[in-house]
């Protein structure tokens, strides 16, 4: 049993050598035949790439409220083709009956087939007055919300409001701000 172990073990490392051996040869080899030829090779790169530059989508809902999304590149996910990653985003939000909403972020997450979106780091939406920024934000057509979250700041005229989250319904425009721990209230400064 044992004598069996030492022949197994010894012939991993022949193996091995004989590999090592194999790889070293044509690799000097190689560099002995470039060494010799004096005239330019000319060598063959094929490069495949997903990423798009001046990204620009366009969706409606079946509410009449649009959604622009331009982006200065786009990579599409290699593994999920419907999920394009952006950078330096900027999004119109056009609501039927409303005002426009704008969200500008440093990153993107936009699904092509449901038109869900996240930004992410320095997010920053502005409506009418009133300026959020974060570093988070889900957007979702389907949902009808808008989840803002991380470091939230939300400020207009008169206030300013400091929250761990703020979920926007798209069609009430009704709010919820709340804090994750119960703990932790919600901080309102008047400017006034």
């Amino acid at each position: 049993m044992k004598i069996e172990k030492n022949l197994k073990f010894l012939f991993l490392i022949l193996f091995t050598i004989f590999i090592l051996f194999i790889y070293f040869n044509i690799k000097n080899e190689n560099n002995i035949s470039e060494k010799d030829n004096n005239t330019p090779k000319l060598v063959e790169e094929v490069y495949s790439s997903n990423i798009i530059e001046n990204v620009n989508y366009n969706a409606k809902d079946n509410k009449g409220n649009e959604y622009i999304i331009n982006a200065a590149t786009g990579e599409i996910d290699i593994s999920n083709n419907d999920i394009i990653f952006l950078t330096d985003v900027v999004a119109l939000i056009k609501l039927n009956n409303s005002d426009n909403i704008k969200i500008t972020s440093n990153f993107g997450k936009y699904n092509i087939k449901n038109y869900d979106t996240i930004f992410s780091k320095n997010v920053l939406v502005k409506y009418l007055d009133n300026n959020i920024k974060s570093e988070y934000l889900d957007f979702s057509i389907l949902r009808d919300t808008m989840i803002i979250s991380k470091n939230v700041t939300y400020k207009n005229i008169t206030n300013v409001l400091k929250a761990d989250v703020i979920e926007m319904n798209l069609t009430s425009k009704n709010i919820k701000i709340f804090m994750h721990s119960k703990n932790k209230k919600v901080n309102v400064k008047s400017l006034n």
